[in-house]
């Protein structure tokens, strides 16, 4: 595995905690889950359920980090634009991520079908949406641990190098 630290920004997709109208409770559940000693926190940015918002903070965020995590905006809601504002930066698709997650939450709720979370590459960024409940974030995350380290060294080329990369399947 690569000796350099996973880069990484969390962004907050949420009105009321974005206006102040509640704490948001996500980014701290979110955070003990990456070890400093394999992943740093660039930024955990908190933002309003707007497209154009959620582009703009991607685009600027994406050239910085290997790996962008969102949650929220991932509903039904007229306010849920998430999974479009991702998509409209993305190079490529990622399906077998979001797949994964949705048959993983499958197994706690039926709920999970109505999650439109998408997983995309943009530049040299792994974009990742979860859920915007904290409970629903923090299952997200423990399930895709395994998976990031691996991900991250395929989308940013290291695996090219990596020793150890015929052994990960």
């Amino acid at each position: 595995m690569t000796t350099s630290k996973i880069r990484l920004c969390i962004i907050i997709i949420s009105d009321r905690a974005h206006s102040g109208q509640r704490k948001d409770e996500t980014g701290p559940k979110l955070i003990p889950l990456f070890p400093a000693d394999q992943f740093e926190i660039l930024s955990t940015i908190v933002i309003p359920d707007d497209f154009d918002a959620i582009v703009k903070t991607l685009k600027v965020m994406s050239p910085h980090v290997d790996l962008i995590l969102t949650s929220g905006g991932t509903g039904l809601t007229p306010r849920d634009v998430t999974p479009e504002a991702t998509l409209s930066i993305a190079e490529k698709q990622v399906p077998g991520i979001a797949e994964f997650l949705r048959a993983q939450s499958f197994a706690q709720t039926r709920y999970a079908a109505l999650s439109r979370g998408v997983s995309v590459i943009s530049g040299k960024t792994l974009i990742i949406n979860l859920p915007g409940s904290p409970k629903g974030s923090k299952e997200y995350a423990e399930w895709l641990l395994p998976l990031i380290p691996h991900a991250v060294r395929q989308v940013t080329g290291e695996w090219i190098n990596d020793k150890d990369h015929s052994n990960q399947n």
